[in-house]
């Protein structure tokens, strides 16, 4: 009997070391993560931090003398159990796909918010007296715990911004030039704006969607995107759903898989000429010789700038690459034509030199036929926005904006937008003085000029300082005129241009005194316009102005924000739902004036049956309106 109790003993002795090993454990590994994705980035390490907050208080459990009762050893498991899915979730957060997780960035947020419930619950459910540890860590534990308790009450704001950028590249508008510069914003923003981190997302989302099934719409919405960016840097896109992982060009043998380092990590096709670049990586020559031409000075693979840009042959790596497609019967796409390529380039070069000699041409039909040219070279690709800009064409484009021809100019405006699509451009456009042409185009041009101007001034004021510049060169009356009176197209590319301009705060001021209020109430009015969406996301940021709420806190708009909770689409009611929120945190009486309508028991379905983003806002308008109820 003695014996039996000894080995019990020892069984729980062994039990409580398993558990306080388990925990440090835990803690350890997610301490070696490293970065996160960038949309977590912020709730990720905020939950590191106070998870290694506790690693003091398990090292002091592992360390006691004396056992610990078996209630606080079930505690202690019921704690390993959250921190193990919090482990899950970072891992998630640390190397799944970048545009998954922007995508589903509220469901994500969901999952914190249980994690600090879950954390917080098993922490208080602790007898700390029992436990004996030292006042300071109990100190530390129990702050820790409150934190947690305020996390997960708080109500954070979605990046507005990226939302907006979402809703605009998932539209099923034409491909514009407007849209691809969206998704430039989009890869920078969430960082998939290189060539090595396209390819690292290209493998996260062959691995979700092997995960999640190949057919469902949201996998095909990941694809689609992805194939964007990937289009926007230069690269070919990827049939993601083929279950071969192999190159393209070895989609007809597919049992057959070539090695990774005979890929030019460009192409990701096998190299038929592998050269040395300055950082010692290889790539095929004629896709490097491309990427130098686009005027790059970096490294495609490590991104940093190099010394110099010469090509060095890699004659070994390429004996072998020669040795491995003999012994597999596999035969190396031909050189023949890479000589009509670079004389291809050079001259398409002089092509493009010629054509800005034309801008300047006294001549007005050379004049038309250059600047038409220029325009539809500017829309094919990167290299010839660049190469364009760096031959000196954006000068006499922006001459041509006070061109009294209307096509010239029409043209000229046009291939601006196009060539804003490159960051370098943004910044070269704007010095020319380009923007208060812009503007003067977009209130006197042809009707496509104007749209055109719109989209060209949203393009540019992706830059703060272009934001600036288009504010105070009065560019914000003029596109609320087109908001108010332009084809739908118009409005459209007006919509984006406010949203974006909108983000400063001098130009939500401007906007609220130019009227933008009444064509916003137009476009909910007119849903066959279909831009309710964007409408309420303009709403949103004019609600946070203290001008914006005086303009638009009236009975009607609160009557028209309570219609759309009750009977618009899931994202009709995320976006009204949200507005309702702003201006309710403001002013009590916008509350009391939805109530009124009925707010209540639509707030009480979508909480329910709404997407997540509405789920969570609506919890915090009742939350408000119970506060606002016990206060009267």
């Amino acid at each position: 009997m003695v014996m039996e109790e000894e080995r019990g003993d020892e069984i729980g002795e062994h039990e409580e070391l398993n558990v306080f090993e388990e925990l440090v454990g835990v803690v350890e590994i997610v301490a070696q993560f490293g970065d996160y994705r960038r949309t977590q980035r912020k709730e990720c390490y905020n939950l590191v931090r106070r998870m290694k907050l506790l690693l003091p208080f398990f090292e002091e459990l592992r360390d006691l003398d004396g056992s610990v009762s078996e209630e606080d050893i079930a505690c202690l498991y019921n704690l390993k159990k959250t921190l193990v899915m919090a482990k899950k979730l970072l891992k998630t957060c640390n190397e799944g796909s970048k545009l998954y997780l922007a995508l589903e960035s509220e469901a994500i947020m969901v999952r914190f918010h249980t994690i600090y419930d879950k954390l917080s619950q098993a922490l208080d459910d602790l007898h700390y007296n029992n436990l004996r540890i030292s006042d300071e860590v109990r100190e530390q534990v129990e702050l820790m715990s409150l934190q947690l308790k305020r996390a997960k009450k708080r109500t954070d704001t979605q990046d507005i911004e990226l939302a907006m950028d979402m809703m605009v590249v998932f539209s099923k508008k034409d491909d514009r030039n407007a849209d691809r510069a969206i998704v430039e914003r989009l890869g920078k923003k969430i960082e998939l704006h290189n060539v090595e981190e396209l390819k690292k997302e290209t493998v996260a989302i062959r691995n979700l969607v092997k995960d999640n099934g190949h057919n469902t719409e949201s996998s095909q919405h990941l694809i689609d995107l992805l194939n964007k960016f990937k289009q926007v840097a230069g690269m070919e896109e990827t049939v993601i759903l083929d279950e071969s992982v192999v190159p393209r060009m070895l989609a007809k043998c597919s049992s057959l898989m070539i090695p990774h380092e005979f890929l030019c990590p460009i192409t990701l096709e096998i190299m038929t000429d592998p050269v040395i670049v300055a950082s010692g990586q290889s790539y095929d020559r004629e896709s490097i010789q491309k990427w130098f031409d686009s005027n790059h000075r970096t490294c495609p693979k490590t991104r940093q700038t190099l010394s110099h840009l010469e090509l060095a042959p890699n004659y070994a790596l390429k004996n072998i690459i020669l040795q491995w497609t003999e012994k597999n019967n596999f035969k190396l796409p031909s050189m023949d034509n890479q000589g009509g390529h670079e004389y291809s380039s050079a001259d398409l070069t002089q092509e493009i030199i010629s054509l800005v000699e034309g801008l300047s041409s006294s001549h007005l039909e050379r004049q038309r036929d250059a600047v038409k040219k220029v325009r539809l070279l500017s829309k094919e690709n990167p290299e010839n926005r660049i190469l364009i800009a760096h031959n000196g064409g954006i000068p006499p484009l922006v001459q041509l904006l006070s061109y009294p021809d209307t096509k010239i100019q029409e043209h000229a405006v046009t291939a601006l937008l196009n060539l804003s699509i490159d960051e370098s451009n943004k910044k070269l456009i704007a010095r020319e003085g380009a923007i208060p042409a812009i503007i003067e185009v977009l209130q006197k041009g042809s009707i496509e000029a104007r749209e055109n101007s719109a989209a060209a001034l949203f393009s540019l004021s992706i830059l703060d300082e272009n934001k600036m510049i288009v504010g105070l060169s009065n560019g914000i009356p003029p596109l609320v005129e087109l908001l108010q009176n332009g084809t739908i197209r118009g409005k459209k590319d007006a919509a984006t241009a406010l949203f974006n301009l909108s983000l400063n705060q001098a130009n939500k001021t401007r906007a609220i005194s130019a009227g933008i209020v009444a064509p916003l109430l137009q476009l909910l009015n007119d849903r066959n316009l279909g831009m309710v969406d964007e409408a309420l996301s303009i709403f949103l940021l004019i609600a946070a102005h203290p001008d914006g709420r005086q303009e638009i806190g009236k009975l009607f708009f609160i009557e028209t924000l309570v219609e759309f909770i009750r009977e618009g689409t899931p994202k009709n009611k995320e976006c009204a739902v949200s507005v309702l929120l702003q201006l309710a945190l403001n002013n009590s009486s916008f509350i009391l004036a939805a109530l009124q309508f009925g707010v209540y028991e639509h707030l009480d379905d979508i909480t329910r049956n709404g997407t997540n983003r509405a789920q969570r806002k609506a919890n915090s308008l009742l939350q408000l309106m119970s506060k606002s109820e016990q206060i009267q």
